[in-house]
């Protein structure tokens, strides 16, 4: 079984936002697989279902971001998966809108929820795959530029994203990490 972790923010307010990329993701799976992501479980919205013919659990935390690791440690733990079957998706800001980066394992590198997912599980191995929201404008303060939303021009590259990363997820599932890198990074 594989866990597919989308990161965002709990709650109205925040959807569509920069930060909130991951919880999109989510919802493009979960559309595509027909997989209702609507139990409450785990400090998290799960659904279960499967994608290429391997079982899923599709998960949106509601801890909000910074207490990510809080959702997916119970998560690891509660259906014993190891660690080659978590993935997480989640945003980047070091990487120009709507492009993704693919990785096996590797630091947080600055963003709080994966910050608390690597103290949550102890180890910095596990695959993430993050989709860029482009660099923060210099003027502006970092909390108050991911949680803002998407330009009109910068829509249209976050859907496509969205549904890069969809493929990416399946092709992490089907022929693994290595693969999907060389074909999304």
């Amino acid at each position: 079984m594989k866990i597919i972790v989308g990161l965002g923010n709990p709650t109205r307010e925040y959807e569509g936002t920069r930060h909130n990329v991951g919880f999109s993701v989510i919802y493009n799976i979960s559309d595509a697989y027909n997989i209702k992501v609507d139990t409450k479980k785990h400090k998290a919205l799960i659904g279960k279902g499967v994608i290429e013919g391997q079982k899923v659990i599709l998960a949106m935390p509601m801890t909000y971001m910074n207490l990510s690791g809080e959702s997916v440690r119970e998560l690891m733990d509660y259906y014993k998966c190891d660690l080659e079957d978590l993935i997480v998706i989640y945003d980047d800001i070091s990487l120009d809108v709507g492009k993704l980066r693919i990785r096996g394992k590797g630091s947080a590198g600055g963003h709080n929820g994966i910050k608390n997912i690597i103290s949550h599980l102890g180890t910095q191995e596990f695959a993430r795959i993050k989709v860029g929201v482009g660099e923060k404008p210099k003027h502006m303060d970092l909390a108050d530029y991911v949680l803002g939303r998407f330009s009109k021009d910068e829509q249209p590259l976050i859907r496509e994203a969205a549904d890069k990363a969809k493929q990416a997820v399946a092709t992490i599932i089907t022929q693994g990490i290595d693969v999907a890198m060389n074909k999304f990074n």
